[in-house]
């Protein structure tokens, strides 16, 4: 673990298809109060044995799990079996880019089934802190909280650092509360300053039995009058389509160094962001972007066959991802779907509509500070940011973009950029895909040049057209590598770059002209 069996990191490197997948390892518990088993991601349906007795049951391929297992361990040895069911030809599961037959082809790649994310044991005291939500106020230099322990209304103590300097203490009984912190300093991805945290669990007598270390940033986004603020200023997003498949690992990278690396080889191409497309990502690809300063759209893997199931399936994980990576500074943004992925045409647009507004709204509910994207591409219902795809050449990229009438304009697009009763409200716009240039001995892109020099000439001028005076606020290349047969990116599958950073860079960050 956590590779799965599809990958050659796994020592099993099989595409063939299986349903149903098997895992039994022995294990030695750690002495403690309470053992929590945690499960990263198991794509799809997990049910999970200890000692023989079911322990857990879980349904989605790309959120977390747990269970407290202390009842069923015994001492010394323990066996731990898990059954993971991903059924190819069920296409209501939320599944991404992952192909649904035995040869991947087109813009879908091969499936990953089973355990793909760590899988580990937490050793905890009776009495311990159960979970911590931050929401970090920059206009206000302060940080709200919301502690819960085991033990209801347990004292508590937090501690708030910023380069080793104490900014902000705090003492009282778990719950929610509000801590102002001595110094104020934004996140961004030109400085992405972080504040460590400490939360201690304090007994009768003073002293601690159990500790949470975590961290935050200080950062606000915004949509103001078709503008995309961060910390209050206009900011335009360059943003990288990231797939997030790994050489030997496939969905799981091969080690922490190689999701490090990806965010690092971006940056250097001159981004400062990407969209993590159909995937969610292993929480620690996060805790890079938030270290080294890298903007997130996080968006949910969907379903190919639309159905109330599938709705439903949707809705839950996309709610699970959200309560996952709503704390990350990086994430500025939530996109439930994309490109109407799922749903058969002529597609009934009131059906979508009503989807796409209950995605919509509980984005909202679960978290009030961040854009939400109703449908990445096309056919928005309602929106925060107006996102369009178009791989058109630069010259046609030029003419569209020049004005807002002419971005809205349906004419010469395959899909109206609204569904039927749903219309721009002053939202930014975004070219959220474009380019996806292939080398002339390459296979899979959406235009071809015939060496690295082309490559650039191509990539500078959609970048320009995208730049010029106009509504654009901001842009997603495709792609940041190239994916098995989809070879269209800046880096090929190996991560060796196509073109010079040094050369790149500077196109990438072409100052917008107003």
């Amino acid at each position: 673990m956590p590779f799965a069996y599809q990958s050659e990191l796994s020592g099993i490197g099989e595409r063939t298809l299986h349903d149903t997948v098997w895992y039994r390892r022995r294990f030695g518990a750690p002495v403690a109060e309470r053992v929590i088993l945690h499960f990263g991601a198991v794509d799809y349906e997990s049910k999970v044995w200890v000692n023989g007795r079911e322990v857990a049951r879980h349904e989605g391929g790309h959120t977390p799990f747990s269970a407290d297992i202390t009842a069923v361990l015994r001492p010394g040895d323990n066996e731990l079996v898990v059954r993971a069911h991903d059924p190819a030809t069920d296409l209501t599961i939320p599944r991404g880019k992952q192909f649904w037959q035995e040869k991947a082809e087109g813009i879908f790649y091969t499936p990953t089934t089973g355990i793909w994310q760590t899988a580990w044991l937490e050793p905890l005291p009776h009495q311990h802190v159960a979970s911590l939500r931050l929401w970090p106020r920059l206009e206000d230099g302060a940080l709200e909280f919301e502690i819960a322990t085991s033990q209801p209304g347990a004292l508590v103590e937090l501690y708030v650092r910023l380069d080793e300097r104490q900014v902000g203490r705090w003492r009282g009984a778990a719950g929610r509360d509000r801590l102002v912190l001595t110094e104020a300093s934004p996140w961004s991805p030109e400085t992405p300053t972080l504040y460590d945290l400490t939360v201690q669990l304090i007994d009768d007598a003073g002293r601690e039995i159990d500790q949470l270390t975590s961290y935050f940033g200080l950062r606000t986004v915004a949509t103001v009058h078709g503008r995309f603020l961060l910390n209050g200023e206009p900011y335009i997003q360059r943003l990288v389509l990231d797939q997030g498949y790994f050489p030997g690992g496939w969905y799981t990278a091969g080690s922490d160094s190689d999701l490090r690396r990806d965010i690092e080889l971006a940056k250097s191409l001159g981004f400062n962001g990407a969209r993590k497309h159909q995937k969610v990502e292993d929480p620690r690809w996060l805790y890079w972007a938030d270290r080294l300063g890298f903007l997130v759209w996080a968006e949910m893997p969907n379903f190919h066959s639309h159905t109330p199931k599938a709705e439903q399936r949707l809705l839950d994980e996309f709610t699970a991802a959200i309560e996952r990576d709503r704390d990350h500074p990086c994430v500025v943004a939530w996109v439930p779907m994309n490109e109407t992925f799922g749903f058969q045409r002529p597609v009934r647009e009131d059906v979508l509509a009503s989807l796409l507004v209950r995605l919509y709204r509980r984005a909202h509910e679960l978290d009030g500070t961040r854009p939400v994207v109703s449908n990445d591409g096309w056919e928005h219902a309602l929106t925060d940011l107006c996102t369009l795809h178009d791989y058109g050449p630069a010259a046609e990229l030029r003419r569209r973009y020049r004005s807002l009438s002419a971005a809205l304009e349906p004419a010469g697009r395959p899909h109206t950029p609204y569904l039927r009763g749903f219309a721009h409200r002053g939202e930014p716009v975004l070219v959220t895909e474009f380019g996806g240039v292939s080398l002339a001995a390459e296979s899979g892109g959406y235009a071809e040049a015939r060496d690295a020099p082309e490559l650039v000439r191509l990539f500078r001028e959609d970048v320009d057209a995208l730049t010029a005076a106009g509504p654009v606020e901001g842009f997603c290349y495709t792609q940041l590598t190239d994916v098995e047969h989809e070879r269209n990116g800046l880096l090929t599958f190996d991560r060796q770059l196509k073109v010079d950073p040094a050369i790149l860079r500077p196109i990438t960050q072409n100052p917008k002209q107003r």
